[in-house]
C-alpha cells in the first residue's frame, strides 16, 4: 500500500516541534512566528498565544497540563489545559546563550531518561539569512541546569536516539549532513561525532532515475527499525534514511515547500505527522503550505515520545 497523505490542521506560519503524547493521544506542536502552542486531539485543533517565540512544547512528567517550552532563549514551564487561549508561563527553568542575546532555541526533545536536549541558533536578520556558528546544543539536568554539549552550530535540528545501538542523531542544518554520536543512556553524555548521511555525497552517486537532494535537513525522528525520517525543508518531501549504510530508502512528497519536522503518532504509533511552514521569503506559499499533515501506510512505526523530567 502506498502512503496516504492528508492535512489535519489549517495552515500556520512556521509549524515546528511536533510531539505525540501517547498517553493523551494528542499531538502538540508550535507555530514559532505566530507565538502559538497547538494541540490536535480527537480531530479538534486548539491553540494558545504566548509572549515570545515558542519553539518546542514537551509535556513534563508527573505534572498534567504542564509543559517545557522553548521561549526565545529560555526554557519555561507553561501551564495549559489544552483549550484555546489559556496558557500561562509559571516559571523560567533556564536561560542560555546570554552572550548572543538575539539567539533563540530551535529544536528539542527529551531523551529516554527524560533529560531535555535542546539546541539554539543564531538570529535570522533577513528572511533565510542567519548569524552562523552562534548556536549550541544543551542537555538540561533535572534541576534545570544546562550543560553545553556542542557549540559553533548554525541551526540545531533533528535529535533522536537509538538506544539499542547507543546512538544519538543530530542535524546542524547548514552542514547538510546527519551526525551520529555515541550515546550513554546512564549519563546522557554524547561523544565521537561522525557523519552518517551527507547530501553532497548522496548527490555525487545518483542513479539515472534519481534526483538531486536540495534544501536542508530539518526535524527528524526514528522508527523501530532504526531508520531516520527527516523533513527536507525547501525540498517538498520527507526522507527515509538508513544511517547504518548511509542510504536514502524512500522519499514522500509533501505539498509544502517548507517541510519542517516529523514524529510518529496514533494509537499504534504508525502515523507519521509532518509539520510545515508558509513563510513568504520572496514567494508566497499558498495553502496547504503551513498545514500539519498525517501520512498513513508507511509500513513503519515509531517509539513513544518521552516526557521531560524536572525535579520541581
Amino acid at each position: 500500500m502506498a502512503p496516504v497523505l492528508s492535512p489535519v490542521t489549517d495552515p500556520v506560519w512556521l509549524g515546528e516541534g511536533p510531539h505525540w503524547d501517547h498517553g493523551a493521544q494528542a499531538l502538540y506542536f508550535v507555530s514559532i512566528f505566530d507565538g502559538t502552542l497547538h494541540k490536535l486531539v480527537d480531530g479538534s485543533h486548539y491553540k494558545a498565544k504566548l509572549d515570545g517565540m515558542p519553539t518546542f512544547v514537551i509535556p513534563i512528567e508527573g505534572k498534567p497540563n504542564h509543559f517545557a517550552v522553548g521561549l526565545n532563549r529560555k526554557v519555561v514551564e507553561v501551564e495549559w489545559e489544552g483549550g484555546d487561549g489559556n496558557a500561562k508561563v509559571k516559571r523560567t527553568i533556564a536561560e542560555v546563550d546570554k552572550e548572543h542575546p538575539n539567539n533563540r532555541f530551535n529544536d528539542a526533545k527529551a531523551d529516554p531518561r527524560g533529560r531535555l536536549f535542546a539546541g539554539t541558533m543564531g538570529h535570522e536578520y533577513e528572511p533565510g539569512k542567519f548569524n552562523l556558528k552562534m548556536g549550541s546544543l544543551y542537555r538540561f539536568e533535572e534541576d534545570g541546569t544546562p550543560q553545553k554539549l556542542v557549540d559553533g552550530i548554525d541551526i540545531s535540528n533533528g535529535l533522536c536516539w537509538d538506544v539499542a545501538n547507543k546512538a544519538f542523531y543530530f542535524i546542524d542544518s547548514f552542514e547538510y549532513t546527519i551526525r551520529r554520536y555515541d550515546y550513554d543512556i546512564e549519563t546522557g553524555e554524547i561523544a565521537n561525532p561522525r557523519t552518517v548521511f551527507s547530501m553532497a555525497e548522496h548527490n555525487k552517486h545518483l542513479g539515472k532515475d534519481e534526483k538531486n537532494l536540495t534544501g536542508i535537513f530539518d526535524g527528524m525522528t526514528i522508527d523501530t527499525q532504526g531508520n531516520l525520517w527527516v523533513a527536507n525543508f525547501d525540498g517538498y518531501q520527507v526522507l527515509k534514511i538508513d544511517p547504518k549504510n548511509g542510504k536514502l530508502l524512500q522519499t514522500i512528497r509533501i505539498p509544502a515547500l517548507q517541510t519542517t519536522s516529523v514524529t510518529f503518532g496514533g494509537p499504534e504509533l504508525d502515523i507519521l505527522y509532518v509539520t510545515t511552514a508558509s513563510m513568504n521569503r520572496g514567494e508566497e506559499q499558498r495553502p496547504p503550505a503551513g498545514a500539519t499533515f498525517k501520512i498513513e501506510g508507511t509500513g513503519s512505526k515509531g517509539y513513544p515520545n518521552n516526557y521531560v523530567r524536572f525535579v520541581n
